[in-house]
């Protein structure tokens, strides 16, 4: 099953995907949250509800004619892995596996949704883009979980790009300053059900394409932490509920890693794709 955000009426509306149209759930079902979170906080079986939409009259809405918002707007915690791709440490001059992963946090107002404008800060030109894979959470994780359960707690997966002003990063010893920056972190705009990919989305080519040269081409099974293990590392410390995200990393192939590097400027356009979940496109426009 494949779920989307739309922007309706000027509120995102979480919606089920019908080949090139989608249905707004909670106007085809009745007592359905309108947005994923709440949909998933309140345990609606949201494969049943979308099902129930599908098999109804409700009115189809063309995704060509949609604009879309970022697949859970309003998540309750966005975590992010950094260098979870052996190549991608490589190339940060990292060469054995590290302990344990390097988390930090996306607030909301980083996201945006498939082609909306991506934004070129004011204080910066190193605007950096990251293919990642996103996992959505769809029941509470208790503490503790083990790595054998993990994924019975993943609803689905989606595309993210973590993108990042890197100079800004830098700055500090904590990532968090450079991923923050207001329209800088594409989430949709689909999510691909977990029961229609191979356990922890495995095996998926991913690719960053930018102006159409691909930048980034590699595979989720590269990821040096897999979803599962993820999982359990962070049930160690912290509860994950439903409608939170974790975000898997990127490949090598970076801007900053090239030489000379590669930043995004304004009339760019990126595109990350993953094998059976989607492509994500966003358009770069320089801060007014």
């Amino acid at each position: 099953m494949r779920f989307t955000t739309l922007v309706l009426n000027g509120q995102p509306r979480l919606a089920v995907v019908d080949g090139d149209n989608a249905i707004d759930l909670a106007a085809a079902v009745p007592g359905t949250a309108s947005d994923m979170r709440a949909a998933l906080a309140a345990g609606t079986d949201l494969i049943a509800a979308a099902q129930a939409a599908l098999a109804s009259s409700a009115p189809r809405l063309a995704l060509a004619e949609q604009r879309y918002a970022a697949l859970v707007p309003d998540p309750g915690k966005t975590i992010c892995l950094g260098l979870n791709y052996f190549d991608h440490a490589k190339e940060g001059g990292r060469t054995e596996k590290p302990d344990y992963p390097w988390f930090f946090y996306r607030g909301k107002t980083s996201l945006l949704g498939h082609a909306q404008a991506a934004l070129l800060p004011k204080v910066s030109f190193k605007l950096d883009y990251e293919a990642e894979m996103a996992v959505v959470i769809g029941q509470t994780v208790p503490r503790h979980t083990p790595q054998a359960e993990a994924l019975k707690y993943v609803f689905g997966y989606a595309c993210f790009n973590d993108i990042s002003v890197r100079d800004y990063q830098k700055k500090t010893g904590q990532w968090t300053i450079g991923k923050n920056f207001d329209a800088t972190g594409g989430f949709g705009p689909q999510l691909v059900t977990a029961d229609e990919l191979p356990p922890g989305a495995v095996g998926l080519r991913i690719r960053s394409v930018l102006n159409g040269q691909v930048m980034q081409d590699a595979n989720t099974s590269d990821m040096i932490f897999s979803v599962a293990e993820t999982i359990a590392l962070l049930a160690e410390c912290m509860t994950l509920e439903p409608g939170d995200a974790i975000i898997m990393g990127t490949p090598a192939g970076v801007g900053q890693a090239r030489t000379p590097p590669v930043w995004m400027k304004a009339g760019d356009v990126i595109e990350i794709e993953i094998e059976r979940i989607g492509s994500l496109r966003n358009p770069v426009v320089a801060e007014a």
